[in-house]
């Protein structure tokens, strides 16, 4: 088997690939204007996210068996085309949902405590501890939707802070417990205090949540995203904390991100990115929820595992 490295990935995967005498290449700066003309040559490829891989593409792979993508979405690989020339797609979102709900929480926790307004003043001198008081998550009720490997490890994180956890999940059931009860879209917009999200990048959930789906809270919540930037409407969001029905957001991604996930500042940003880069109730990252040091070994390992069960 030949597999073409598009992207860089943890070198374990190239290792337990090679162990079964597997031909391992590294294209990863390689332009797709070239890639077009040598992954005829390849059974399998290992993406990231620096190219999408659709049809116009994979049609120059005719001996192509697998994609794997080391990360958690599929939004950038053509999945019906894939289907229908039988190439089995890989992914793994084991590898990086307890990086992803660590840091949920800690986003969470900091925009609670006002950890980075706090850190900010007393470095210049400021010493404002009622400025600085915070809220308890402890009592509050948490809506998650989505209920996969990421959400259900958010739940799970979520466990010794005695707050509520309602949890929605279209397309799952029968997984509540004692610690997360199965809910509904409507109870969660009745009783939460905090809404995270935990949803792929579908045709159904881009702009999900928008001015009429936040306008059907009964409270004021707040709102942590690690799944996807479009899968909410950034002017809706900036609308909502104007208005106060949302109190403050945690946002990992952004809407106007690139499909790379690598260049954000390459353009002039809207009014709304401008709003939410100087709001004290914003804590933004750079999409790396699940991107740590030990994510990075995992989603790879994950991967060699699962390839080498379909074909060896």
């Amino acid at each position: 088997m030949k597999v073409a490295f598009l992207d860089t990935v943890h070198p374990i995967l190239q290792e337990r690939l090679e162990t079964q005498e597997w031909e391992c290449y590294d294209y990863s700066n390689t332009p797709m204007e070239k890639l077009i003309y040598l992954i005829n040559d390849f059974d399998g490829i290992v993406i990231r996210s620096r190219f999408r891989m659709e049809e116009s593409f994979l049609r120059h792979a005719n001996n192509i068996k697998f994609i794997a993508r080391s990360g958690a979405g599929m939004e950038n690989i053509d999945e019906a085309y894939c289907q229908k020339r039988k190439i089995t797609l890989f992914n793994a979102p084991e590898g990086n949902r307890g990086a992803v709900a660590e840091h949920a929480l800690g986003m969470l926790l900091t925009l609670f405590n006002k950890i980075i307004k706090g850190n900010q003043e007393v470095r210049a001198g400021i010493w404002d501890r009622e400025g600085n008081r915070g809220i308890e998550l402890e009592g509050k009720t948490v809506g998650i939707i989505g209920y996969g490997n990421n959400g259900s490890e958010f739940a799970k994180k979520l466990r010794g802070f005695d707050c509520e956890i309602l949890a929605y999940d279209k397309y799952k059931s029968g997984f509540g417990t004692e610690f997360v009860k199965e809910s509904s879209p409507e109870e969660i917009q009745e009783k939460a205090h905090v809404l995270s999200l935990h949803i792929p990048q579908t045709e159904e959930t881009i702009g999900l949540i928008n001015r009429d789906y936040i306008s059907k809270f009964k409270k004021s919540f707040y709102l942590i995203n690690l799944s996807r930037g479009k899968n909410v409407i950034t002017d809706d969001l900036v609308k909502a904390l104007q208005e106060g029905k949302i109190l403050g957001a945690c946002l990992d991604v952004l809407e106007y991100e690139k499909s790379s996930f690598e260049n954000m500042f390459t353009e002039s940003m809207p009014a709304a990115f401008e709003y939410l880069i100087h709001a004290d109730n914003v804590v933004l990252s750079p999409h790396v929820g699940g991107w740590t040091q030990e994510s990075y070994f995992k989603l790879s390992n994950i991967l060699a595992d699962k390839i080498l069960k379909e074909f060896s």
